[in-house]
């Protein structure tokens, strides 16, 4: 599960302003755009990236939604870009990491439900669930960064007094025309005041953060750098802690009073990867989250093989528990390793 917001200050007089190009979106701040009768050229088609605070990113940097169009009332179209290389969503067997993709498809529906149906800066997104599918052949890594064109159609549109209260989604990605990955999730949000009722104890009398557990052998998980570890060995077969680093740049990219549903899928991929061999590749992960993944309390992860019919592929079902209470489920397919 993962909650988000940013206050409406952060942003300032941020009036989008879209030029329906669906290469990008330009976007130009009250009181600063050319002056009367100017000269200076217009450039309607240059690419930039939707707002950091649309999508709940601190950085720029980590943004991957380029820009958007609404089709008719349910349908868009979504552009983003995946850099050639990334601190964290490193490539994988010359792949694009599929995670990011996964970063991609949390995005959509953060970027739609504050540009389109009105959710204020301020509320707070609570992810229920998320999947995602890809197809390795249209991730690798070329010579350029990835552009991506993303169909994207909104399902189960719940109101309440005329205000988002939370939809499902699916995603279409394509690059080059070519089908790179599907995926859904849905999601609810609230208002700050809610949020402030539901999480109070937690917000102004949380436990002291956990000490930082040793990491699990990078080469294991499908890592390179021990940084990027999520997991703690604890000397069981199939069952380590959550390695909780609320220092990373990425995972931790802004503060925040819960384990973010991102890290609990990294979590999720680097339990099935150790599972299935160093060497494997991610080509599909669902993940369910029950509840609020605490920072102070130890969250055990346990994996296992599921029965496959295909034997160039392996099923891990990826399970987090907090004092004996589900926090989330994944099951997570991976690509065998090779001979």
């Amino acid at each position: 599960m993962d909650a988000d917001a940013f206050r409406p200050e952060q942003v300032g007089d941020l009036r989008a302003v879209r030029h329906g190009t669906g290469r990008g979106t330009q976007y130009t701040q009250s009181g600063h755009g050319a002056a009367a009768g100017s000269t200076a050229p217009r450039h309607p088609s240059l690419t930039t990236t939707v707002p950091k605070e649309f999508v709940h990113r601190a950085s720029v940097a980590e943004v991957m939604l380029t820009g958007w169009e609404r089709a008719d009332e349910c349908r868009f179209a979504v552009t983003a870009q995946w850099p050639r290389g990334h601190i964290f969503f490193t490539s994988v067997n010359g792949c694009h990491d599929p995670l990011i993709a996964a970063e991609t498809l949390r995005q959509i529906g953060s970027l739609l439900a504050h540009a389109e149906y009105a959710v204020p800066l301020g509320h707070h997104f609570l992810m229920r669930d998320l999947s995602l599918t890809v197809r390795p052949e249209h991730l690798l890594v070329g010579g350029a960064p990835a552009s991506l064109d993303i169909d994207v159609v909104c399902e189960d549109v719940r109101m309440r007094r005329e205000n988002l209260a939370g939809l499902r989604y699916t995603a279409v990605m394509r690059r080059a025309g070519q089908v790179v990955a599907t995926g859904a999730a849905s999601f609810t949000c609230m208002t700050s005041k809610v949020y402030q009722r539901l999480r109070a104890d937690r917000l102004n009398n949380a436990g002291p953060q956990l000490a930082l557990t040793a990491p699990t052998a990078p080469q294991n998980v499908g890592r390179v750098s021990p940084t990027d570890v999520v997991l703690s060995p604890v000397g069981r077969p199939g069952r380590w802690q959550l390695r909780v680093d609320t220092r990373h740049p990425v995972l931790f990219e802004h503060p925040v009073d819960h384990i973010p549903g991102m890290m609990l899928l990294e979590a999720a991929r680097q339990a099935a990867v150790a599972t299935a061999g160093e060497d494997a590749m991610p080509l599909s992960l669902t993940g369910q989250f029950s509840r609020y993944a605490e920072l102070d309390t130890p969250c055990a992860i346990d994996a296992r093989r599921l029965p496959h019919t295909d034997q160039e592929q392996t099923a891990v079902q990826v399970t987090g528990h907090q004092d004996g209470n589900p926090v989330f489920r994944s099951t997570v397919t991976v690509a065998a390793p090779a001979a």
